[in-house]
């Protein structure tokens, strides 16, 4: 026998057939139920973690990784900040901006909304909406024109469609003969784009940036530069450096500030989800220390018996730790591996049981997300496995050393 007798006397102890098969149906519940809490843990976050990253695509494809802006709310020498900026190997493209609010009128129908000035030909460097135009295009606004570019919920909820006029209201106001007006223009339709947030889709009209110049009255100032980095998470530290290098009086902000509470929320989702499903595992490994002390008290003529041959206490607690410790790793190794195969294919198997069920689960009516993303981490597979694993071996502490503790004058005194 080349292993350590423990251990072989746990792995019998395993394999043999009992006389009680009550104990035979825990133990296999137990393994069962920690497979099942394991493939729920992993499932639930890829799941979660797929909706993060979909939210985090579509906020940031309109917002920004990092913004530059003036200390006073003004950016006069863009293009110089802009120069300075572009030398950061980090930084993969930038773009001014104008960032304001409005008001937009068609007819009787009246609706707030953020208004932002682009160069059309530079905006696509920094955001991803003029992919998502739907009716028209981005290129459609040219200085001087005075075309504008709609969400499609903004669009919707105003009846407007490509080719309408709208009339463009900001908080600012021009004296008149007739007295003391809101300061508006009449602007031409001229596209509507739909990335699949709220936020952006109902309040948030584009424009030409020459157009917002005027309108706002700013001359050739901007509110700011935009910038998109090769690696969004390195966003800190890039801002810092942006910071440290550029003169004057500046404001870097990058989008972890800026969308912070967001993101923070998300993150507090995730880890409230992973403590609730742990308790399933945990619950299964509550399932082993009851196998066990049920094993520990069907055993104790064999305990004594091989007390009696001269195995120690800590060599009896072994080969109870053992058996219990392979239903952990089994359990372990057919959860993490349902989990895996679950959550690398659940974004397919989701529009199967829709189809076999006739029902849509996400509709893209109500849900912008209207399927079911999965984004499968290594780092939650090993924690999800460790916490298991350290659980199924906690749980056979108890019984091990009920074991441990078996005087072989007191279980053999009836056999």
């Amino acid at each position: 026998m080349r292993h350590p007798y423990e251990l072989y006397a746990g792995l019998r102890y395993t394999r043999a057939k009992r006389r009680n098969h009550f104990i035979s149906f825990i133990s296999l519940a137990s393994m069962l139920g920690i497979a099942i809490g394991v493939t729920a843990l992993i499932t639930v976050l890829s799941v979660m973690n797929g909706f993060e990253r979909e939210l985090r695509t579509r906020i940031l494809g309109m917002a920004s990784h990092a913004t530059i802006s003036g200390f006073d709310g003004g950016l006069a020498d863009w293009q110089g900040v802009s120069a300075i900026a572009a030398r950061n190997p980090d930084i993969a493209g930038l773009a001014p901006y104008i960032e304001g609010e409005g008001m937009v009128r068609v007819g009787q129908e009246l609706s707030g909304t953020l208004l932002r000035g682009v160069l059309p030909d530079q905006e696509n460097a920094v955001s991803d909406i003029g992919r998502h135009v739907v009716a028209g295009s981005l290129e459609s606004l040219e200085a001087g024109r005075f075309n504008i570019v709609l969400g499609f919920e903004l669009a919707t909820a105003l009846g407007a469609t490509v080719g309408d006029k709208v009339d463009l209201m900001i908080p600012q106001a021009s004296v008149t003969p007739a007295g003391v007006m809101p300061r508006f223009r009449r602007f031409t339709v001229s596209g509507v784009f739909r990335v699949g947030m709220y936020e952006f889709d109902r309040g948030l009209v584009v424009v030409h940036l020459a157009d917002a110049q005027a309108l706002l009255r700013m001359d050739d100032t901007v509110t700011g530069v935009r910038l998109k980095l090769n690696d969004m998470f390195e966003a800190p530290r890039v801002a810092r450096e942006l910071a440290g290098e550029l003169p004057g009086m500046f404001y870097v902000n990058d989008w972890t500030r800026s969308h912070s509470n967001f993101f923070r929320a998300v993150r507090t989702e995730k880890m409230v989800m992973f403590i609730i499903l742990s308790l399933i595992v945990g619950v299964a490994a509550f399932n082993i220390v009851s196998t066990l002390v049920m094993v520990v008290q069907d055993k104790q003529a064999d305990i004594a018996i091989m007390r009696t041959l001269g195995a120690t206490p800590r060599s009896v607690m072994a080969i109870f730790m053992v058996q219990g410790s392979i239903i952990g790793i089994v359990g372990t190794l057919l959860g993490v591996a349902g989990g895996v195969a679950l959550a690398l294919n659940v974004e397919s198997l989701v529009p199967l049981l829709e189809r076999l069920m006739g029902q849509q689960f996400l509709s893209p009516d109500v849900y912008y997300i209207s399927d079911l993303p999965s984004e499968l981490k290594s780092t939650d597979v090993v924690r999800i496995a460790g916490l298991s694993l350290a659980l199924g071996l906690l749980s056979t502490l108890y019984p091990a050393w009920r074991a441990s503790r078996v005087q072989p004058a007191e279980a053999l005194r009836y056999e």
